[in-house]
């Protein structure tokens, strides 16, 4: 067996082995959520004997796991929205502006020094000042929190975007006529929209994740998401095994549909400059 054979089947193995560790907890927990308690606690085997959809009539009939999920989305969809819109102009600013003493070339990493902090660090200040705001236990206040803090990797990344679209092409547009924010609009927003789709989706899928935050500021189904009430299923004595299977397919529902009509743009995106 030649050298490149061997090379090119050990790939071939690497990615099978890799695609196997990434699915089969995954199609173990569908059928989980497909089996009855008795079953998953008594009976080695994967597949169900006989397969059942009360779990997920449970979720929904008892455990209002419909307003978790509600929430999740709204929560998740407007502070994506507010971060993208106030980070990509910030991130434009630092990318063709020169700042007082060069502060331009720390700004982006100051704010990802924020973003890097622990949660469980600051989430105590968070707290007290959402309680004088009377936030607490309101999806404003997790929109709040959340676009703040997404803002911090929104210019990161869309700044690097930015410094790869030539400023001649602004300048072009400006000579005929248009004011910096028109050719922003018209030209440099346009160019830099791969990037800006790979930001949303890594935005998104963080953000919709979040556990601590959505954990410590709401309490009730009308404000907690999704992570927080599949975290309800946990009692003090036992865990309802079926029931949380059924919510960790339902949870990942959303993200792997929008995953999958958004790929092909997360590839570009990341690949956006690679190649001149």
């Amino acid at each position: 067996m030649t050298r490149a054979r061997f090379g090119g089947l050990a790939w071939v193995a690497a990615t099978v082995a890799a695609m196997a560790f990434a699915v089969i907890p995954l199609a173990w927990m569908l059928l989980t959520s497909l089996k009855t308690n008795r079953e998953i606690t008594q009976d080695t085997s994967l597949v169900p004997e006989a397969l059942t959809s009360a779990n997920y009539v449970s979720l929904f009939s008892g455990r209002e796991f419909g307003a978790y999920l509600t929430n999740s989305i709204i929560v998740t969809a407007a502070s994506v929205a507010i971060a993208l819109a106030l980070g990509t102009m910030a991130a434009y600013v630092l990318a063709r502006f020169r700042l007082w003493a060069g502060m331009h070339r720390y700004v982006g990493f100051s704010l990802l020094m924020v973003r890097l902090l622990p949660p469980i660090v600051i989430i105590i200040p968070i707290f007290l000042v959402a309680q004088q705001l009377g936030l607490l236990n309101t999806r404003l206040s997790l929109i709040v929190i959340y676009a703040a803090f997404n803002v911090t990797i929104v210019v990161w990344m869309m700044e690097s975007f930015f410094r790869e679209i030539p400023v001649d092409l602004e300048e072009a547009a400006m000579v005929d006529g248009d004011t910096r924010f028109t050719a922003f609009r018209r030209i440099v927003l346009p160019l830099a929209a791969p990037g800006l789709v790979a930001t949303g989706i890594f935005t998104v899928i963080t953000t919709y994740n979040e556990f601590l935050f959505a954990l410590v500021l709401t309490s009730t189904p009308g404000a907690e998401t999704m992570p927080v009430g599949a975290a309800t299923l946990i009692g003090r004595i036992n865990v309802d095994w079926g029931a949380m299977s059924a919510a960790g397919v339902i949870g990942a529902l959303p993200i792997v549909v929008f995953s999958f009509f958004v790929q092909k743009h997360l590839v570009r995106g990341l690949t956006m400059g690679a190649v001149k």
